[in-house]
């Protein structure tokens, strides 16, 4: 975590708290009472210690909540905010960080960023994104989490930070990469793809920058071209168009293929409210569009914004971001020549259009392809979690869902265990199906590419997908998105606050392996990839290649 300026002036007696919302009102409004109860509960606890909280902008009766709604407002908001004052960003919801980052780039004062440890909402997704924006801008600023903001280590932390400006958290699973220490295979590998990735030359079709205020989800051209990946700026009207010129036929047929695989849709009579059959054609028509377009422009890897504008046009695109990452997927045939389109191979999605996980995304494609693994591989939001206890585990279990992106091989069952569910209407009007399900149990490498101090960076950790009881599957599920596809995962040798601490993203990459030898191997060529392509590698808890 990039360390806060420091409080010189003596203890923290006054702060400035604001709160970076969404730029959809209906989302706002209802978020609102969530993030009521954490400024209480958070206001409770600066009380306890002596402290002011001074709310920097007010309660908007008109719109019915009291979030940062625009970077507009957000700059008016800093206008008034003294330059040296210590300055809270709390955080209950998702928010769009380039609300608040022109007016905390400009601010001199320490910098605490808080959320709510609770799924209902993704405020602590909201948080690491805000994190990881501020990271990549290289504005100093410290960051707490808690459920109820009375337990010791966030008070140990809160009363740190009202000391001295700034926070520390143990990030001592975190070591930087010992090259020597990897097996030859993975070494030469590794270097093969790294090599194949200059020389031939990449590109990523970004259909529209910037999605939901991810600052951190833009990494400019001077850091991708020198690894051999170049973008190709294309705009989400384009694709409205394109699907425009796909027959009703092609999509019908690729929804009797999905069911032909066992997927099933909760179909309803209500657009407004019910998944109906005409917004899954849509989503399909949206399909056969991409795959034609990324053939047209010679593309390796798509990402779909979404929001905004997208969102209004047409059916949401999870469902064929999660289609286009899965190697068995519906035929999508060259208009005029019926040549299969990047038969037999998953065409990458960066859900978000978040190009670290494009670039972590192509390179995990490649290591796992020369292993003769499933190249599928997915961005997941680090949601939310709890401890689990059983007879067979006992661990602090992730929730990591994404809305888009997950591709069906890693569900339990495949498409056999998927279930198209409508999109939440709060942030979808216009509908569109999940693809819904729960992550198989199996073993994982995670990671995330980011921008600090200039350079492009990447953490590689270890996991396991786990089974948990229906009943508390259900659980997690109710407590967060129940759309959207679910996977229980266990991070080996890194807890839950050191995750927090050292996590630069709101999203991070999962892929799977065979075995866990399979999985260390995999991790080891890809950490000697990212290693031949430049890139600061660290490597994170227990890995088994160091």
């Amino acid at each position: 975590m990039t360390p806060g300026h420091g409080n010189p002036s003596g203890r923290i007696r006054e702060v400035h708290l604001v709160a970076s919302g969404d730029l959809r009102l209906a989302a706002n409004q209802a978020g609102w009472p969530a993030q009521q109860a954490l400024e209480e509960a958070l206001g409770r606890a600066l009380a306890a210690e002596g402290v002011t909280v001074v709310r920097a902008h007010a309660f908007d009766p008109d719109e019915g909540h009291g979030f940062i709604s625009s970077q507009r407002m957000g700059m008016d908001v800093f206008q008034h905010v003294p330059t040296g004052a210590a300055v809270v960003v709390a955080e209950a919801v998702w928010q769009y960080s380039h609300h608040v980052l022109a007016g905390l780039r400009a601010h001199r004062g320490p910098i605490l960023t808080v959320a709510n440890w609770s799924g209902t909402w993704p405020g602590l997704v909201g948080l690491l994104n805000l994190n990881g924006s501020l990271t990549k801008a290289g504005v100093p600023y410290s960051s707490l989490w808690s459920e109820r903001f009375e337990d010791a280590a966030f008070l140990r932390g809160l009363r740190e930070w009202l000391d001295t400006g700034r926070v520390t958290h143990d990030e001592s699973h975190v070591r930087p990469l010992n090259a020597a220490a990897l097996p030859p295979q993975a070494v030469e590998l590794g270097r093969q793809v790294a090599a194949d990735l200059k020389a031939r030359m990449v590109i990523i079709g970004v259909f529209d920058e910037g999605c939901m205020g991810m600052y951190n989800a833009i990494i400019d051209d001077e850091y991708l071209n020198p690894l051999g990946i170049y973008k190709e700026r294309l705009s989400q009207s384009a694709l409205v168009a394109a699907m425009r010129g796909v027959p009703e036929a092609e999509a019908r047929a690729a929804l009797t293929w999905l069911r032909g695989r066992g997927m099933r849709f909760d179909f309803g009579s209500d657009p407004t409210t019910d998944l109906t059959e005409e917004q899954v054609l849509e989503q399909l028509k949206m399909y056969v569009a991409v795959v034609r377009m990324a053939h047209a422009f010679g593309l390796d890897a798509v990402g779909i914004q979404y929001q905004q504008g997208l969102k209004d046009m047409v059916a949401a695109s999870d469902l064929v971001e999660g289609l286009l990452n899965n190697v068995d997927r519906p035929p999508v045939r060259h208009a005029a020549t019926g040549e299969e389109l990047y038969a037999g191979q998953a065409l990458p999605h960066f859900n978000e259009v978040d190009e670290g996980a494009a670039v972590d995304a192509l390179v995990t494609n490649r290591v796992w392809r020369r292993l003769g693994f499933d190249e599928a591989n997915t961005l997941h939001d680090l949601r939310w979690g709890e401890r689990f206890a059983a007879d067979d585990l006992d661990a602090f279990v992730w929730v990591l869902e994404i809305s888009g992106a997950v591709p069906a091989s890693h569900l339990r069952g495949g498409y056999g265990g998927a279930t198209g569910l409508r999109q939440p209407a709060v942030f979808f009007p216009r509908g569109g199906s999940t693809l819904s399900g729960v992550g198989k149990a199996g073993e994982l490498v995670w990671s995330r590419v980011y921008l600090m101090g200039g350079r492009l960076h990447v953490d590689l950790g270890r996991g396991r997908g786990v089974d948990l009881p229906d009943a508390e599957t259900e659980r997690r599920r109710a407590a967060t998105n129940p759309e959207w596809p679910i996977l229980h995962a266990v991070l080996d040798g890194v807890t839950r606050d050191q995750m927090m601490a050292r996590h630069r993203a709101n999203h991070l990459q999962v892929a799977y392996a065979p075995t866990a030898n399979d999985a260390d191997l995999a991790l080891a060529a890809k950490a000697a990839a990212f290693d031949e392509l430049g890139l600061a590698v660290h490597l994170c808890g227990q890995v088994g290649v160091d």
